[in-house]
């Protein structure tokens, strides 16, 4: 029977001296403080807005504060549907689930001739309080006096999109369907918000937290920048977050304490810096801040300067849970090579993963690699027929079917046909460009929606790897798990992933404390078992760190030497760690400058 959960699904980062304004009294009243009543000089205001910030409210309070104040919205200077839809068809395309990194910039999607428009009339305007606000806002060519940047954690966009309260940039689509506002969001708006965030958040004088709008938080863009310099010398967690689908299971539920009225959940993620958010501790609020932000602002610290020349300021590490316990199949998929996704979606590496089973039922199996003497054009047939004659599709006639228990790792190098089946859970360790999955068969089932989820067997059928098959699998995919190093109450062992990988992973067991080293590149662990345990600084250089079962932490490359030890209940247990590293050799390969 499991015990009473104790995995903490708010996991704070306190930063102590720093403080911020909570709620929109302290807000206003700090604003007013800076911009002044209306004087002899003009002030102009920028409200820079990421995509996804509801800025009405915002608008609401400031001409409440500020009657006297003009206002100007940025986004009335995007470009019409006309010019911008052909402009962004490119990278959205009309790939159901797909689409290509835009190359293009904010500035791209906005008129000049409507930007210079508001700076004219800025210019021209007679008041002595002047905000120019939302998205695009400081890109209108006028000089300005203060710079407040409304920041949104993807995860929250998202809710939103489902909600129907936002829609894509420059388009009136809060009610159209999640998936596509998601892809349009992924492969353009992102993007662009996110170069544009890179030259401005620095330079913000005020940075703007609207994610529960009903309790707005805002700090100084330079207590942010000291927040984030502060927590990348320290191992800290990213805050999860939790999805349901049609082959989720009861696991997470009961582990994580999540919502037992749920049907069920499928995905737990627990490292996804560009999703995920912070939540940073100040000393008189609780600010929640995009985990990107860290990537952005201290990449050589927190990624190390080698990962950090070879893939810039992205974050390379994926971990998540996929629960199947109780539930169904994942869909049969595979993953890009490196040279299909850079030619077909502009993505600089691929989604080489492996699957480590946390927990596995007596009959728990996953499908790994193809049978022997497959007839490669019979299969891609039997599942063309599969999905458009709804014939089914006999998987085992096919595809390779391991037994699998607690604590196997299976190794998933991309080209590699692969599918989780019912009754475990997987903590999947991968590269982090995590849409690109290539659906071969999602066994006739129906999506949350009630309707099929898109197939991609014109892109999967490219990049399977016909002879990874059964023999082939076993000696190289399968547990290959060899000891490394071994102590008193400790030994490491290498578990993967796959030489073609950038990706190391090592398994710890220990009833001692165990040694570490970030040998200067960062380090994600996940504590796969005990009950706990507590990472410490052999010089006290940060303040020990509890960790729980199954909670995934990131240890930046500037903390260097770590220990970790059995605690509290598990004291005198035996206790385990996964740790995914970036390997160090050959990363020229995946250079993305």
């Amino acid at each position: 029977m499991l015990k009473k959960s104790n995995y903490d699904k708010f996991p704070e980062v306190s930063v102590q001296g720093l403080s911020g304004s909570g709620g929109w009294d302290e807000i206003i009243k700090e604003w007013i403080s800076r911009i002044g009543q209306a004087g002899s000089n003009k002030q102009v205001v920028l409200l820079e807005c990421y995509h996804g910030v509801i800025a009405a409210p915002v608008i609401d309070q400031l001409k409440k504060a500020f009657p006297q104040a003009s206002f100007y919205a940025a986004e009335e200077a995007l470009l019409p549907a006309e010019k911008l839809e052909p402009l962004v068809f490119p990278y959205v395309t009309d790939d159901p689930v797909f689409g290509y990194m835009t190359s293009l910039t904010l500035v791209d999607l906005f008129d000049a001739a409507g930007l210079q428009q508001i700076a004219d009339a800025v210019t021209n305007d007679s008041g002595n309080i002047i905000f120019i606000y939302g998205i695009g806002a400081s890109l209108v060519p006028v000089p300005h006096d203060l710079l407040i940047y409304a920041d949104m954690p993807r995860w929250e966009i998202q809710l939103r999109f489902r909600r129907n309260e936002v829609g894509n940039i420059g388009i009136s689509n809060a009610t159209a369907a999640f998936a596509y506002q998601y892809k349009r969001a992924f492969f353009v708006d992102w993007r662009v918000c996110d170069k544009q965030k890179q030259l401005l958040l620095h330079k913000a004088d005020y940075v703007l937290d609207t994610t529960r709008p009903a309790e707005p938080k805002m700090v100084t863009g330079h207590v942010l920048a000291q927040a984030l310099q502060a927590i990348v010398q320290r191992p800290f967690r990213v805050t999860p977050f939790f999805d349901p689908g049609p082959w989720g299971g009861q696991w997470l539920k009961e582990v994580c304490d999540l919502d037992r009225k749920e049907k069920n959940f499928a995905w737990g993620f627990d490292c996804v810096p560009e999703e995920n958010s912070l939540l940073i501790r100040f000393d008189n609020l609780l600010f929640e801040t995009p985990s990107i932000n860290l990537v952005f602002y201290q990449p050589a610290a927190l990624l190390g300067q080698k990962v950090y020349d070879a893939f810039g300021a992205e974050f390379p590490i994926r971990f998540d849970f996929l629960d199947t316990m109780q539930g169904g199949n994942l869909s049969l998929q595979v993953h890009p090579l490196k040279q299909y996704i850079r030619e077909k979606f502009g993505m600089a590496y691929t989604q080489d993963e492996s699957y480590y089973f946390l927990e596995a039922q007596d009959n728990a199996f996953v499908y790994l690699g193809l049978k022997e003497n497959v007839d490669a054009p019979a299969m891609i047939q039997a599942l063309e027929d599969a999905q458009n004659k709804g014939a089914g599709f006999d998987a085992d006639k096919y595809v390779e079917k391991w037994p699998v228990r607690k604590h196997d790792h299976v190794l998933i190098p991309a080209g590699t046909v692969h599918c989780s089946g019912a009754d475990s859970v997987v903590l999947e360790i991968s590269a982090t460009p995590y849409i690109f999955t290539f659906k071969l068969w999602d066994w006739g089932r129906m999506g949350l929606d009630g309707k099929p989820r898109p197939i991609s067997l014109a892109h999967g059928e490219q990049v399977i790897q016909w002879d990874r098959t059964t023999s082939w699998t076993k000696n190289n995919l399968v547990n290959q798990f060899k000891e490394v190093a071994a102590g008193e109450g400790w030994r490491e062992e290498r578990t993967g992933l796959d030489e073609t990988s950038f990706i190391e992973t090592r398994r710890h067991w220990f009833t001692e404390k165990v040694e570490h080293s970030t040998e200067g590149v960062v380090n994600v662990l996940n504590l796969v078992e005990g009950r706990e345990a507590i990472v410490e600084s052999p010089t006290g250089a940060f303040e020990p760190f509890v960790i729980h079962y199954a909670e995934t932490f990131i240890v930046p490359a500037s903390v260097g030497s770590y220990t970790i030890r059995p605690y509290g209940e598990a004291e005198g247990q035996t206790c385990a760690t996964m740790k995914a590293l970036v390997r160090k050799e050959n990363l020229n390969d995946y250079r993305i400058n």
